[in-house]
């Protein structure tokens, strides 16, 4: 029982990550039908940055409390992050909007490669460890271990998630956001500006993405210029399990694959002597891509009369 506790407190830090990067997957298939795959990208973007600032600030001796130094740190990523997804919205998307699936598909790996080339650039090849501005405390519960870190994932993980269902089901914006993923041409003529609102969709997703960015990189201690690459596949794996183009779809998503990698580095682990534990959680979120495109391919929560592939 111990253990199981312990499992799913991990699976639900984890989970939080994944369901935070998978929104910015689903909010633009939803509108463009496009999947942006360098939007894990910008979660490493978000990472590095926020490592930047958060190690300039501390060096600077300017004794700042270490939650002032990680709001200083997101209150630069996200703009970065915000200002690149627009970027790439404006130069490498929106010229392909009118072109066959195939071709944005490509150039979004492309936008992938170029910006884990820059980060490498910048920032360099080695790992970046995030300094040690906070003391972690520990709580036990039921017997199993829980951190104020892996409280404070999970408790702004679900406020943003909140706020952005908030923004999409009960502001102007998230009409606008809902008419333009029904039919982008009814839309424009309904004097909707479609191309605002997709900008919308890849700013909002790009905050979020900086958030994730900071919380994984807090939460396993280094962020480096590789690492979105495996967390974006993952947090895709993510939305296609909730139902990729719904927004509670990837909180769902999101969530259960946390849970799924977690549980099955536990206990698979335990049962195979080792052999399949925590080195090879990554598998586990593959499964389950596989086993759900073969029974459901449109997801948990997806409409299985809309094709938008």
């Amino acid at each position: 029982m111990d253990t199981l506790l312990q499992q799913i407190i991990n699976g639900l830090t984890l989970g939080s990550v994944y369901a935070l990067v998978a929104l910015g997957y689903t909010m633009v298939y939803g509108i463009i039908g496009l999947i942006n795959f360098a939007h894990g990208e910008l979660v490493m973007v978000g990472a590095l940055t926020a490592l930047s600032v958060i190690k300039g600030l501390a060096v600077a001796g300017l004794g700042l409390p270490p939650v002032v130094l990680m709001m200083a740190g997101l209150l630069v990523a996200m703009p970065v992050c915000m200002l690149l997804a627009l970027i790439m919205e404006r130069v490498a998307y929106r010229p392909l909007r009118g072109a066959p699936r195939l071709a944005p598909l490509i150039t979004a790996i492309g936008v992938s490669i170029v910006l884990q080339n820059i980060a490498m650039m910048i920032w360099g090849r080695s790992y970046f460890s995030f300094p040690a501005v906070m003391s972690v405390t520990t709580y036990e519960f039921l017997g199993a271990t829980i951190t104020d870190l892996q409280i404070l994932i999970v408790g702004m993980a679900a406020a943003l998630m909140g706020g952005l269902l908030w923004i999409v089901h009960r502001t102007r914006l998230g009409l606008a956001m809902r008419a333009t993923s029904q039919n982008l041409q009814v839309a424009g003529l309904m004097g909707i500006n479609a191309d605002r609102i997709i900008v919308a969709a890849f700013v909002i997703g790009a905050a979020l993405a900086a958030v994730a960015g900071l919380m994984v990189s807090a939460y396993y201690g280094i962020a480096h210029y590789y690492m979105g690459f495996m967390l974006g596949l993952k947090a895709f794996t993510a939305a296609v399990l909730g139902g990729i183009g719904n927004l509670a779809g990837a909180m769902l998503g999101g969530l259960l694959l946390g849970l799924i990698e977690a549980l099955g580095a536990g206990y698979i682990g335990d049962l195979t002597g080792g052999v399949f534990g925590s080195n090879y959680q990554d598998v586990f979120a593959f499964f389950v891509l596989i086993g759900v495109l073969i029974v459901r391919p449109s997801g948990l929560l997806g409409d299985k009369s809309v094709d938008r592939s």
